[in-house]
């Protein structure tokens, strides 16, 4: 069983500072086949200026980004209702670990994991 990765905004700010810890997961966890995902949404809030974010344009090579479309928005905007929350982005960060879980270990890369709970 192939382990799996999901990454957050605070995990691409981590990659994109160089944050010598975060880079070594992410380059121990591309090196070992782990599959990384990063929701589409997550890259919104972490990209600024691709000129100036080198490093995060590195990482993000080793990330499938999971899209956001109509049916993963509907699962988030249930998910936000059943939990009470409101971050969408939090929401498809969850779901994307949620739906990974079903086949592998899956690990969510986070800085906040109090905003991260994966629904049962």
């Amino acid at each position: 069983m192939t382990p799996a990765l999901v990454l957050d905004a605070g995990a691409l700010i981590a990659l994109d500072r160089n944050d010598r810890a975060t880079w070594a997961m992410l380059q121990v966890s591309a090196d070992s086949g782990t599959i990384i995902q990063v929701p589409a949404g997550v890259v919104a809030q972490a990209w600024r200026d691709g000129a100036r974010q080198v490093m995060l344009s590195r990482a993000l090579t080793h990330c499938d980004e999971v899209p956001l479309n109509g049916s993963v928005a509907r699962l988030a905007g249930l998910l936000l209702s059943r939990s009470r929350t409101s971050d969408v982005i939090d929401a498809t960060v969850a779901l994307a670990a949620h739906s990974l879980n079903r086949t592998t270990k899956t690990l969510v890369l986070t800085s906040d994991p109090g905003n991260i709970k994966v629904p049962h």
